[in-house]
């Protein structure tokens, strides 16, 4: 065996040499992994002996992509292009051997050799759409080339990866491994030696993409994928790179993606998707709490509730295999909580997103009752009960008196103090807040709320068990509001205050909608239920909303909120809503004006970021970045716009501190700038660092 480089070896059996590539933890297609391959390819090549060279890779996985530490940085010689001209020249076969995941520049790097060969576990991609660029060394070419426009469309926009068998039936991959994947790669290579095969360059065959009806894929792609990625300008961008394989020879298309990628990659967009990687894994790293600081161990996990969010959040601890008890005071509530579960399970079944026995295994994990003793033996308690104060601090009370010395007492609360929620136990350590967002077993989020005196393993172990069920856990400060519905407080007080002074609801949503978000205020709170804490008996009519609900307006389960709705619940402008906010602003002495889409926009988003400042002054969130994490996942921020801190570094501090002055003058003190802002804005910095 030679050592090429720390990263790369190379090892002669027979007539084969096995370039073996190992560059932890991901075999990310650095410098030194390029210059090994490079290095073990010449020495091949120039031996002889050699008649068929293996590419491999050590560890879990084959080359998963690209090293993002290097974009947007002058790539030192040699390039993945080299690379790839420098297999497509030899005179010998290179078998590429697959395993764990071979994505982006690492399937474009297999693409580049004569065949592949993959383990049964294997899968292969381009993802880089997620990160607001497209694959930039032959994937748009070279892909189609083998799988046809339509199925080439499908894996580039949405970079989800294929399984191994899958990619045998494409031709993405040529043989699937039957035992150990260096034997095999090795047999494989022998077999092609033995047999003479041909040497295959894939950018030589074309007979694939003979007959494609180009304008058909690209109307096809669009409307599969068009609507899931409204705003992303890498979107039509990656289908204008595919069409080119068969629009356009194969060296022409392939520097037309270059330039495409380089584009992208230079923009704003992938800057923010490129951002939001790196913030989503930022979120597990707490400053005070070590990466090896011991969990809990959650064997059974307690829900009180079986409404919409205990239902959900019960899901994904059952789908996650953790069995679920989980109570109601009333059997009729109880029966509805447990039904609603088999019948989105069932759901799921019929939409092929999971197996029957997986549904079956599932709802055999769920125990439900009437007793409230019958939480004595879970490990974690999770009261998702009425957001009132009075009721968490009762139900709390009697969890304190029953609960098992060591279990995890947690509140669902949008809003509440925790600590005073604590405050009615004699083991406030061992409480603390998890924020699930609805629908429970759909949406990412899950704020985690960290009391006074939460123990450090209590947080350690519900950070850990978010991730565990699939959700992305961020750790929050107790306030009114915790993150994210902190920073929405504002943007509603401020949308309700532009439909007085001249807007309409639908005005204000369609800045936000085009904006990117997936809905405005006054379309989420139709969505949600206008009477969500609202009570006829002692409702006075004050506001909009109240003077809804009391025409029988409580949003799209009446079929009439702010919008009037359709059979198909699609949403339309409502002459009856506009006259009551007409007679409401007379009432209130409003001269309507005419309010441009700027100034909506503005009086909506900086007012949140205003927030946001005043939220990492006070220590409410640990970085800039875990705000944006919090709204991406959980509210819905396009992820092409990196968040609301990512966007206010965007856009600048000190333009966002002149705005919030300038509106502080006009509107009063709700645009008092935070001094955060102020600071930031006068040192010429940033919230994130990345913009």
């Amino acid at each position: 065996m030679t050592t090429i480089n720390p990263a790369t070896t190379l090892d002669v059996e027979g007539e084969i040499a096995v370039l073996t590539l190992d560059n932890p933890p991901v075999n990310a297609l650095s410098h030194i992994l390029r210059e090994g391959v490079a290095a073990g390819l010449e020495a091949a090549a120039a031996d002889p002996a050699v008649k068929a060279i293996v590419l491999i890779c050590a560890g879990r996985t084959f080359i998963a992509g690209a090293d993002i530490k290097e974009f947007g940085k002058p790539i030192a010689a040699p390039t993945l292009q080299d690379l790839q001209d420098r297999i497509e020249a030899l005179d010998k076969p290179v078998i590429a051997a697959l395993h764990g995941t071979a994505l982006g520049g690492g399937l474009e790097l297999a693409l580049a050799c004569h065949y592949r060969i993959a383990s049964p576990s294997a899968k292969v991609g381009l993802p880089e759409i997620k990160l607001g660029i497209i694959p930039g060394a032959g994937g748009t070419q070279r892909l189609p080339r083998l799988v046809g426009l339509p199925r080439a469309l499908d894996m580039i926009l949405t970079g989800t990866p294929v399984g191994a068998a899958s990619a045998v039936t494409l031709g993405i991959v040529d043989e699937l491994a039957a035992g150990d994947l260096r034997a095999e790669a090795l047999r494989f290579a022998n077999a092609i030696v033995t047999e003479g095969r041909p040497l295959r360059r894939i950018r030589d065959e074309a007979q694939r993409l003979d007959g494609e009806n180009v304008d058909a894929a690209l109307e096809g792609a669009r409307e599969r994928h068009g609507r899931k990625m409204r705003g992303y300008e890498s979107f039509e961008r990656a289908m204008d790179a595919v069409a080119n394989a068969a629009r356009l020879p194969f060296d022409e298309g392939l520097a037309r993606e270059r330039e495409i990628f380089v584009e992208l990659l230079g923009g704003t967009q992938s800057k923010a998707q490129r951002y939001v990687f790196g913030a989503t894994r930022a979120v597990a790293k707490i400053a005070d709490i070590p990466a090896d600081t011991p969990t809990r161990k959650i064997g059974r996990v307690g829900i009180i509730g079986a409404g919409t969010m205990g239902g959900g959040i019960a899901m994904k601890f059952l789908s996650a295999g953790i069995p679920v008890t989980i109570i109601e005071q009333a059997q009729e509530a109880l029966d509805r909580g447990t039904g609603t579960i088999a019948k989105n399970y069932a759901a799921s079944v019929r939409r092929g997103r999971i197996r029957a026995e997986d549904a079956e295994k599932a709802n055999a994990l769920l125990t439900p009752s009437l007793e409230f003793d019958d939480l004595a033996d879970c490990d974690l308690i999770i009261e998702a009960a009425f957001e009132e104060m009075a009721v968490k601090k009762e139900i709390f009370a009697r969890l304190d008196a029953i609960a098992r010395d060591g279990a995890i007492l947690a509140s669902n609360t949008s809003y509440l103090d925790i600590d005073e929620i604590a405050s009615v136990t004699k083991r406030p350590a061992d409480v603390l807040g998890m924020h699930f967002f609805s629908p429970a077993n759909i949406m990412k989020l899950l704020e985690v709320v960290r009391g006074r005196e939460t123990a450090k393993d209590v947080i350690a172990t519900a950070m850990k068990i978010g991730r565990d069920i699939g959700k992305t856990a961020v750790l929050v400060g107790v306030c009114h509001g915790f993150v994210g519905n902190r920073m929405l407080s504002a943007r509603q007080r401020e949308a309700n205050k532009l439909i007085l002074e001249g807007a309409m609801p639908w005005d204000v949503d369609r800045v936000l909608t085009d904006f990117g978000l997936p809905m405005g205020p006054f379309q989420m709170a139709d969505l949600a239920g206008l009477d969500l804490g609202w009570n006829r008996e002692t409702s006075k009519g004050e506001t909009i909303r109240e003077r809804l609900c009391e025409a029988d307006r409580r949003g799209q389960k009446t079929s009439a909120g702010f919008y009037d709705y359709d059979e198909n619940r699609k949403g339309s402008p409502s002459a009856m809503v506009e006259e009551i906010i007409l007679i409401k602003s007379r009432e209130e002495g409003f001269e309507r004006r005419a309010i441009g889409d700027d100034e909506i926009l503005e009086r909506l988003v900086y007012p949140m970021i205003n927030e946001g400042a005043k939220i990492l002054d006070e220590g409410i969130a640990q970085r800039a970045s875990d705000i944006d994490v919090v709204w991406i996942n959980g509210y819905g921020w396009p992820v092409y716009r990196g968040g609301p801190m990512f966007t206010a570094d965007t856009i600048g501090p000190d333009v966002i501190l002149d705005k919030m002055r300038e509106f502080e003058a006009r509107f009063g003190e709700d645009f008092a700038p935070a001094p955060m802002l102020e600071r930031i804005a006068r040192e010429g910095g940033s919230f994130t660092g990345a913009a």
